[in-house]
């Protein structure tokens, strides 16, 4: 499985409902391939709140993190508001920015039943995070859930980082949180689909078998993931969904960080705020700007 077969995949890629290639646009470094792997995984939002529902330990660490921080809070990769929600539910006042259209559709949907003081302390933008201005400073800047994993080059960290501080108040904290690379999947056989257990997807209904295929590119340090769905009563009407995530090395990140004016305060391995050691799944960074 090499690179024309991630872009071939890229253009055949289809949602279940409304079958479209994905975008080819140019917003990610020109390649097919990573345009569709940053934002297949989020066009169909009713999948991937069933895929996460049961993720809270990240949602309880930041909104403790926000009510320590008070003040404003500003979500990179808000999504359909997992974590948003609960953040504003405590109070504080938030804007929430995400590149995907559905995302952010299935958002205002969920908030229009929340209770008036939720839905008046919540502001959503559509935009790259590369570049997005609001001409606003915040307390707290979260970059949740390996959203940080769709910056493929050093030219998008340090775009994406200089908006940060562009963004954050003089005592403000930017806070992030990255899968550690795993080197069982980066040796995977990209030719092997690893099979997972089926399930009914949200959308249709239909009872759905589900493979996986990693490809790791180690000059890039991308990893691909490709997501295969065949629907039972109709296995031919597979569809493909690529992601695509850039692996981050921890002293990798404590470089990037320190050259692009950031103090790491704190590192967790957890969300629990466990020790950052060899046997950390994710990693937790918690960040100021260095004046």
């Amino acid at each position: 499985m090499d690179r024309r077969r991630h872009e071939a995949n890229a253009l055949k890629a289809r949602h279940p409902l409304q079958p479209r290639p994905s975008s080819a646009a140019s917003a990610w470094g020109g390649d097919r391939e990573l345009e569709a792997g940053s934002r297949a995984h989020y066009d169909d939002a009713a999948y991937y709140s069933k895929t996460y529902d049961r993720r809270t330990d990240d949602v309880a660490f930041y909104v403790d993190l926000a009510q320590h921080c008070g003040g404003a809070v500003l979500e990179y990769g808000t999504g359909n508001g997992r974590i948003a929600l609960p953040i504003a539910r405590a109070g504080r006042t938030f804007v929430g920015v995400d590149l995907s259209a559905p995302m952010l559709d299935d958002f205002a949907a969920r908030l229009a039943r929340e209770p008036v003081e939720v839905r008046r302390r919540i502001t959503l933008r559509r935009g790259d995070m590369r570049h997005v201005r609001l001409r606003r400073r915040f307390e707290l800047i979260i970059c949740s859930f390996n959203t940080f994993l769709h910056l493929y080059t050093r030219n998008d960290v340090e775009r994406f980082l200089e908006r940060v501080r562009r963004h954050l108040s003089p005592r403000g904290q930017f806070a992030f949180d990255v899968s550690m690379p795993n080197a069982g999947e980066q040796v995977r056989d990209p030719n092997r689909a690893y099979h997972c257990p089926r399930f009914r997807y949200p959308a249709t209904g239909e009872l759905v078998r589900y493979t996986e295929r990693f490809d790791y590119d180690v000059l890039r340090q991308i990893l691909f993931v490709e997501m295969e769905f065949f629907p039972e009563p109709r296995p031919k009407e597979s569809w493909v969904t690529p992601l695509a995530h850039r692996q981050f090395f921890p002293l990798e990140l404590e470089a990037l960080l320190h050259y692009n004016g950031f103090a790491v305060r704190e590192t967790f391995g957890d969300y629990k705020r466990g020790a950052l050691d060899r046997y950390s799944e994710q990693m937790v960074f918690v960040c100021r700007a260095r004046r």
